[in-house]
C-alpha cells in the first residue's frame, strides 16, 4: 500500500490511516439500517485491510455497535485495533454527559463486556462534562491506564485549553476532532499544540456525514427520519454552495480514475498532522470504496486543485456531532 501504517502518539500502537467509524451501524441517526448489513460491513472492513475500528459507549442505546464488532471480530481481536469512548450515555432517546470517575469506570467495564475483550487499545473520553472537573476526568482515566484495563488514552471535542489541562494530568495519546475540507477550525489551534506534543489527531466527519462523497445531488430529498436534515449545510445556500465545490472535485477523481469519496481522503490523510481519517459506513460498499483510498496518492498539482477549490469556496461554520 501507498500509505505505511501510522503510530497512535508514542505508543507503539499501530493503525491504519483509514478507520471504520461505527456510530452509523447503530441505527440511531442513520436509516435503513440493518444488523446484517452493519454486520458485513465490518467484516468487509477488516477484509479491506483496515485494522481500526472506531466506537462509543453511546453508539446505540444499549451499546449496539460494540456488541456487533464483537460478534464479528472477536476471531481477529489480535490483529485489530479498537477504539471507544465513555463519558456519553442515553437517558431515553437524549444524550447525557457524565464524566465522573465512578461512571467512567463502569462504562469502561461495561465496554470490555460487550467488546468481550480484556483491554481496549484506545479509550476516550468522548467529551467534556460541564459538571464534573476535567482534572478529576484525567484523573479517572489515568488510573485506567494504570490498571491495563486500556492501552492508551484519547479525549474528543476539546478546545486547546482543555487539552491542556487533561494532558497535564493524564497524557493523551490522541485526539478526535471534527476536520474536514470545508471545516478546519483545528489548524488554527488544537492541530499545532497535538503535533508539538505527539498527540495524534484523528479526524471524524472527513466526509461531513457524506455530503463530500459526492453521491448527493443537488435535487436530492432526505427522508424525515434522517438526521442530516438539521444540519445547514445540507440546505438552502449552503447546500447549494457545497454543491459547487464537489463539482470542482469531479473532474479531479476523473483524472485519478477514483471517486469522489476516496480523492476527499486521500486529501484528508496526507493533510499536515493528520494521523487517521474515521469513516463511517453501514453498507459494504461503502467501506469498500472507502478501503479504496489507500493504496495510492494524489499528486501535489491535484493538491493545489483542491486547495484552491477550499480557498474559493471559504470555510463554514463546524457543527459538532455530539
Amino acid at each position: 500500500m501507498e500509505f505505511a501504517l501510522r503510530e497512535i502518539g508514542r505508543t507503539g500502537i499501530q493503525v491504519t490511516p483509514l478507520a471504520m467509524g461505527c456510530w452509523p451501524i447503530a441505527g440511531i441517526t442513520s436509516i435503513n439500517v440493518t444488523e446484517q448489513d452493519s454486520l458485513a460491513t465490518l467484516q468487509a472492513a477488516a477484509d479491506c485491510g483496515l485494522n481500526f475500528f472506531d466506537t462509543a459507549y453511546c453508539y446505540g442505546y444499549h451499546g449496539e455497535s460494540e456488541s456487533m464488532i464483537a460478534k464479528v471480530l472477536g476471531p481477529r481481536r489480535d490483529q485489530l485495533v479498537i477504539a471507544t469512548k465513555g463519558g456519553i450515555h442515553y437517558e431515553g432517546s437524549v444524550q447525557a454527559k457524565d464524566a465522573r470517575p465512578a461512571t467512567l469506570f463502569r462504562e469502561c467495564d461495561e465496554s470490555l463486556r460487550r467488546l468481550q475483550t480484556d483491554r481496549i487499545d484506545l479509550y476516550y473520553l468522548h467529551a467534556p462534562d460541564p459538571k464534573t472537573p476535567l482534572a478529576e476526568s484525567a484523573g479517572a482515566f489515568r488510573k485506567l491506564l494504570e490498571s491495563g484495563k486500556i492501552r492508551s488514552v484519547g479525549v474528543s471535542n476539546f478546545t486547546r485549553d482543555q487539552l491542556v489541562e487533561f494532558h497535564a494530568v493524564c497524557p493523551i495519546s490522541a485526539y478526535q476532532p471534527l476536520y474536514n475540507m470545508l471545516q478546519r477550525e483545528i489548524e488554527a489551534s488544537q492541530l499545532p499544540w497535538c503535533v508539538e506534543n505527539g498527540v495524534s489527531v484523528i479526524v471524524y466527519w472527513p466526509l461531513m456525514k457524506g455530503l463530500l462523497a459526492g453521491q448527493l445531488d443537488r435535487r436530492f430529498e432526505f427522508d424525515p427520519k434522517d438526521g442530516r436534515r438539521k444540519y445547514p449545510m445540507f440546505s438552502g445556500e449552503e447546500w447549494e454552495q457545497n454543491q459547487d465545490f464537489i463539482d470542482r472535485l469531479r473532474p479531479i477523481a476523473v483524472d485519478c480514475g477514483k471517486s469522489v469519496a476516496q480523492v476527499v481522503l486521500n486529501w484528508t490523510i496526507q493533510r499536515p498532522g493528520i494521523t487517521v481519517a474515521l469513516c463511517g459506513a453501514k453498507r459494504t460498499e461503502q467501506i469498500r470504496d472507502n478501503a479504496g483510498t489507500l493504496d495510492w496518492k494524489l499528486t501535489t498539482g491535484q493538491i493545489d486543485q483542491i486547495n484552491q477549490a477550499i480557498v474559493d469556496r471559504g470555510p463554514i461554520v463546524s457543527r459538532s456531532a455530539v
